[in-house]
């Protein structure tokens, strides 16, 4: 059983999927481990090391085509002819593929057989803790937010009392309070900033205090917001605009604000809104952990640092990728876990949909598309569309 590593092709990628000392415990499960050559070279992984751990170095022609199992941290092979072109029909894919919204990529992932297990969807449940890929590269998330503020911020975070005077600390607000806003809150504490958090569910008032950071509590009905997996659920749009209004105050007197409030396929909630920036001190700095999705602040242009009334406002769109050697490391410990559910002591894939886990991740498999929520949104998305060229030809509006 053929497990391979493809380097990443994603602009701005420069994780690898499995690290040579992974590939070592692959190689002891049975699994021979064909890496294309240059694959990990970005995050600080030469061939010699994999090498090294008993893995083969192919090219990337060698490696589509021959694996049983495709191990990838973005799996865009789908959107790339040529190279959905070489894997094999029966193949396993396996990687963060979007698929709440990739509804075209994962239709035809599935009418070409091949199987993709999606690491956005491994469950938040005790047995899957050691697979969660989504988590740890949040962690890492978090805390390099709090460095890339503290770098633009033309302040020191920590108080400083000196012949000179005193240096009042950085007061830092996280909006957010997941694993990235968590860490990010744990990051600015250690360096002696002054931190407050605010997040929708509150039951998470607890952690919040428990990592050093003072609750902002908001007099905003928000009911039950969290769902059966711990993530935040989507709120309205008057619950946003109430909760923007009243946040401002907390956004306009802080040095530093860190936004990690992401709803599971959709976009950004829009929780700072521009004349909320405006009211900032200049030089203050916004790290926005959701631009990927858009954004949590209104200004935020993503993929790129932008200063607007006098704020700093940081749009990176993959900041694990920035410490791609740990970021690899964790990751490729993720899919470790991941593959000791699916290949056995021969060496032997088996991809059981009737296991808890497998279940929550298994997106595609044996030609159907089989993820009930993945199936839920293409369906609205396919009644969207026809309703669309339905008013389009009728000439009535939706």
């Amino acid at each position: 059983m053929i497990a391979g590593i493809p380097k990443e092709l994603s602009k701005g990628e420069t994780r690898v999927s499995i690290t040579p000392a992974t590939a070592a415990l692959l190689v002891k499960s049975k699994l021979t481990v064909v890496v294309e050559s240059g694959a990990g070279a970005a995050a600080g992984f030469d061939d010699a090391a994999y090498l090294a751990k008993g893995a083969q170095i192919a090219s990337r022609r060698e490696v589509l085509s021959t694996a049983d199992i495709l191990l990838q941290v973005r799996s865009t092979l789908s959107g790339d002819a040529v190279d959905f072109a070489a894997i094999k029909p029966d193949c396993l894919l396996i990687g963060f593929c979007d698929p709440l919204s990739s509804a075209q990529e994962i239709a035809a992932t599935a009418q070409k057989g091949v199987s993709l297990i999606s690491m956005e969807l491994i469950p938040r449940i005790t047995r899957a803790q050691s697979m969660d890929a989504l988590s740890s590269q949040a962690n890492l998330a978090g805390y390099k937010a709090v460095i890339m503020a503290a770098e633009a911020l033309p302040k020191i975070f920590p108080m400083l009392m000196t012949a000179a005077g005193t240096l009042q600390p950085a007061r830092v607000f996280v909006i957010g309070a997941g694993v990235a806003g968590l860490q990010a809150i744990a990051t600015g504490r250690r360096l002696g900033g002054v931190v407050s958090a605010f997040d929708v569910r509150a039951a998470v008032k607890e952690q919040v205090q428990s990592v050093g950071a003072r609750f902002i509590e908001l007099p905003v009905e928000t009911g039950d917001m969290q769902d059966k997996g711990g993530y935040a659920k989507a709120q309205s749009a008057d619950q946003q605009r109430k909760q923007a209004d009243l946040m401002a105050k907390v956004v306009a007197d802080s040095d530093v604000v860190i936004t990690t409030a992401l709803i599971p396929g959709q976009p950004a909630p829009k929780l700072i809104p521009a004349s909320a920036v405006e009211k900032m001190q200049a030089g203050s700095v916004i790290v926005d952990l959701a631009a990927e999705r858009g954004g949590n602040c209104e200004l935020t242009e993503p993929g790129r640092t932008v200063v607007k009334h006098g704020v700093t406002i940081i749009g990176h769109t993959n900041l694990p990728a920035t410490v791609p050697n740990h970021a690899s490391a964790m990751y490729s410990n993720n899919l470790a876990k991941l593959l000791g559910l699916l290949v056995n002591k021969d060496g032997v894939l088996k991809i059981d949909p009737a296991d808890e886990v497998i279940a929550g991740c298994l997106v595609t498999h044996q030609g159907a598309v089989v993820h009930q929520k993945v199936k839920e949104r293409r369906a609205a998305a396919t009644a969207g569309a026809k309703e669309t060229a339905t008013s389009m030809a009728t000439g009535v509006k939706p």
